[in-house]
Formats: structure tokens, C-alpha cells, sequence
């Protein structure tokens, strides 16, 4: 039942004194038109039971397909102490911790967040978290501009390898501002940025390149050169990263000869639920002498007066608590819980335990691309190395393909088709740590099936 504060004798009595009869004459500029008609469609109120009841039948009626989809979105293992952890009273009610004093909790736990993540890129400090990857981007994409005093233009290179719903999200976020994104080519051989290609931009001004690894397609980036091209460029790199393979390959603070600028990327690997699309949450780190231009907030560690250890908001750089002129970004409360989680579930696997998870999903996504490519008319894509995800060439329509294999119980992959027409029929396929070989020769069987 909602939550009514008022008697209605209270209420009469608020009329009364703002001089009014009924409570709709508040609203009486409102033209008759714009007002919404009686809800006649809408069934009335269900009791908690019959509500139990329902939600009930509607998860019983979700499917469990075996999950081969990667692209953003990854089926890791979460430990149960996780979100039994994370749904404790003292995290889940927490809010934005504007007193110190009576928010150290909270602190600390931020404060832990960002120096895991600051460990995993290799780069100075990171923020409180934000919305998720896509708008992770946008926001270094922002931030990039301001910092790069040194370019003369406000364009930022983005290469095809990139996530397409990240590019559509940034485009969405930053063209209004002035600020152009210019494709860098595709190598339709290697699944990469085209490193010769980029020899046509040298004269040109960028504020930023922007650096994927893995990319989309799960192939390896050659980071350290196109890292040191972009400085040389006069430019910034930022990386977009995913933070598992992070526990594996070279964090991008140690790319070229200098490192990489700005890092972002999606934390849904860290202990979020896939959850049927979300909330997800999104982590940006940077160098030093670029801390100040971090949208969001950073909490710092120190003493108080009598040596005790104590967490305070060290850098709050959004329009609520400066002038807005200063401000770098308005993002306000993030994904605080989903940041909490992350680190939960960081504190509990430790490093080792990353890079066991990560090496088990390489493992599993090469025995899944050997099984798959066995099959007549399968072919890898790309010729080059990747992580957990791998793009393959079908014989038959992508969409009808993976149609059959819903029928089978298995999420086969992501069509790539849509979004990159000139690769022809081609699926996006991956695998975490939780897929068995079992499962690997299942989707096999099932694919040669529907091939068939």
C-alpha cells in the first residue's frame, strides 16, 4: 500500500489556507487538453500474494539457454558471499555520502574501489565509478578535450573496432558540444585498426585516439604503437578496456612509451548479474596531472586530529559542489551498489583469481572457436589473436542461424551483420569461465545441425 503522510482533515486544512477548494484547482492552468484521460485499461490492485504468485509464473517461464553471447555483457561466475555482502542493509540503503563523518563506511569502501581499479589499469587514480561503459566513454571523451591544451581541434579518432553502441552513446553525448569523431579504418583482414591507414591523419588534429583492448570483435590491439602514434600526434589516448583481461595483459598505464592517458571501460565482469540488461556500471581511471579534470568525485584516505584513519571526499569536481563553470561533468549519484559489488568480488577472488578467470575463459573460448570452425562452412574471421570473444564466418544467414539455436536452448552469439555489413554473415561468439566442454560440444552439435 503507498504511504499516504496526510489525514484528509490535514489536507482540507493546507486548502484552506492557500485559499483553494479541491486539490485539482492547483492545477487549473493546465489545459483540458493535455490532461490525461481515466484509466480505464489498467486492472485494479492485486494483493501481495496474487502479486507473489504472478511474478512467480513469469520467472518459471524464462528460458535457461546456454549463453555463448558476449559483446558488453559477460556470464561470469559471482560468488554467493557477493551479493550477500552487497545487499546488507549498510551498502544497499547508503547514499551519497555528503558527511563525512557518518559515512566512513561508504568511504572506505570507495576509496577501496578506486585503488583496485587504479592497480588493474595501472594509472594514478580513478573516480567513484560511473553509469556504465558507453557513458564511461563519452565522459573521457569530455574529459580529454579539456585536459589536451596542446590540440588544436576538438576531434577525437575512434576507430570501427570499437563497441557500435558506445560510439552511437558518445555521438549522442559529445556532437552537441562541437566536438567530431572521425572513424579510424578497419583492417577487414586482421579485425583491427588499420595501423597503415592511419598515415592519412598526419596531418591532421586530434584531442584523443581512442584505443580498445580487446576490441569488439575480441581481437588484441597493437596498444603500444597506435599509443605512441597518438602522442605523437599530440593527441591523448584513452583506452576502453575490459577489466578481467586486465588480470593478463598490460594495463594500459604501461602501453607505448608513456602509457595511456585516460582509461575506461565496462565493471559488469566484476559481479554483476547479466540481469536481462542491466544496471550495469562504468570505471575511469587517469594519469596524475590529469585528476583534477575527472568528472564525478575521488575520496582520499587521511588522519583526523588524534592520527585515527579517516576517508573523506577528496575531489568533487561535479556543478553541485563548485561553480558551474568549474564543473567537469553534472554526474551526480552513479552506480554506487554495483561499484560496492566490484569490489566485493575483487576483495574475494584477489589477483590470482582474476587471471585464473581469465585464462579459463581464453582457454574456452579457443576449444569453443576449434569445435565451431571444424564444422564445414565455419571459418574464423580474423587472423589474429584474441581473448574470450572471437568472430566467425557462417554459410547461412546469420539471423537464421541463430533462430535455430534458440530453438535448441543455446544464445549463440551476436550478429555482426547489422552493424558491420562489408564482414558478410558473420557471429560474434563467446565464452566465459562457467562454459564446460560439455556445453562447447553441445553448441557444436547444434550448429552443425542447423547448418545441416
Amino acid at each position: 500500500m503507498p504511504f499516504v503522510p496526510h489525514t484528509e482533515q490535514e489536507v482540507q486544512e493546507m486548502l484552506d489556507a492557500l485559499g483553494v477548494e479541491r486539490i485539482d484547482d492547483l492545477f487549473d492552468e493546465i489545459p483540458a487538453s493535455l490532461k490525461g484521460a481515466s484509466l480505464d485499461a489498467i486492472p485494479s490492485g492485486m494483493t501481495e500474494m496474487e502479486v507473489t504468485r504472478l511474478m512467480r509464473a513469469r520467472a518459471q517461464s524464462d528460458a535457461q539457454p546456454i549463453c555463448f553471447v558476449g559483446a558488453g555483457a559477460y556470464d561470469h561466475h559471482i560468488p554467493a558471499a557477493v551479493w550477500e555482502l552487497t545487499t546488507r542493509g549498510e551498502f544497499y540503503s547508503a547514499y551519497t555520502p555528503y558527511q563525512a563523518e557518518a559515512s566512513q563506511g561508504t568511504l572506505q569502501q570507495i576509496y577501496e574501489f578506486q585503488t583496485m581499479i587504479s592497480e588493474l589499469t595501472g594509472l594514478y587514480a580513478a573516480n567513484a565509478s560511473l553509469y556504465d561503459a558507453a557513458t564511461g566513454l563519452a565522459e573521457a571523451v569530455l574529459m580529454a578535450v579539456r585536459a589536451n591544451r596542446k590540440a588544436k581541434s576538438k576531434r577525437i579518432l575512434i576507430p570501427r573496432t570499437i563497441h557500435p553502441r558506445y560510439r552511437q552513446v558518445v555521438e549522442t553525448i559529445v556532437a552537441p558540444q562541437g566536438i567530431e569523431l572521425v572513424d579510424a579504418p578497419l583492417d577487414a583482414t586482421h579485425g583491427r585498426i588499420d595501423a597503415e591507414a592511419l598515415g592519412r591523419f598526419e596531418d591532421d588534429s586530434f584531442a584523443a585516439v581512442i584505443i580498445p583492448q580487446p576490441n569488439f570483435f575480441g581481437v588484441l590491439e597493437e596498444v603500444d604503437s597506435l599509443t605512441d602514434w597518438a602522442h605523437s600526434m599530440k593527441a591523448l589516448a584513452i583506452a576502453v578496456v575490459n577489466p578481467i583481461t586486465l588480470a593478463q595483459l598490460t594495463p594500459p598505464g604501461e602501453w607505448g612509451s608513456a602509457g595511456a592517458d585516460i582509461a575506461c571501460g565496462e565493471g559488469q565482469p566484476l559481479g554483476i548479474p547479466m540481469s536481462s540488461g542491466g544496471p550495469y556500471f562504468g570505471f575511469m581511471t587517469t594519469r596524475k596531472e590529469h585528476v583534477r579534470q575527472l568528472p564525478g568525485r575521488v575520496v582520499g584516505k587521511t588522519v583526523d586530529l588524534d592520527g585515527k584513519t579517516g576517508y573523506t571526499l577528496t575531489l568533487q569536481a561535479r556543478e553541485q559542489h563548485i561553480r558551474r563553470s568549474k564543473a567537469t561533468s553534472n554526474i551526480c549519484t552513479n552506480q554506487g551498489l554495483m561499484a560496492t559489488a566490484a569490489t566485493i568480488h575483487m576483495s574475494l577472488l584477489g589477483s590470482e583469481g582474476l587471471a585464473r578467470v581469465a585464462a579459463a575463459s581464453h582457454e574456452q573460448t579457443n576449444l569453443l572457436v576449434n569445435r565451431l570452425t571444424g564444422i564445414e562452412g565455419v571459418e574464423r574471421l580474423f587472423d589474429t589473436p584474441f581473448f574470450h570473444e572471437a568472430a566467425l564466418s557462417l554459410p547461412k544467414p546469420v539471423d537464421q542461424v541463430l533462430a535455430g539455436l534458440a530453438e535448441r536452448g543455446i544464445l549463440g552469439g551476436y550478429d555482426l551483420s547489422s552493424d558491420y555489413p562489408e564482414l558478410g554473415s558473420a557471429l560474434l561468439v563467446c565464452a566465459t569461465e562457467t562454459r564446460t566442454n560439455e556445453e562447447v560440444d553441445q553448441y557444436a552439435a547444434a550448429l552443425a545441425e542447423v547448418l545441416s
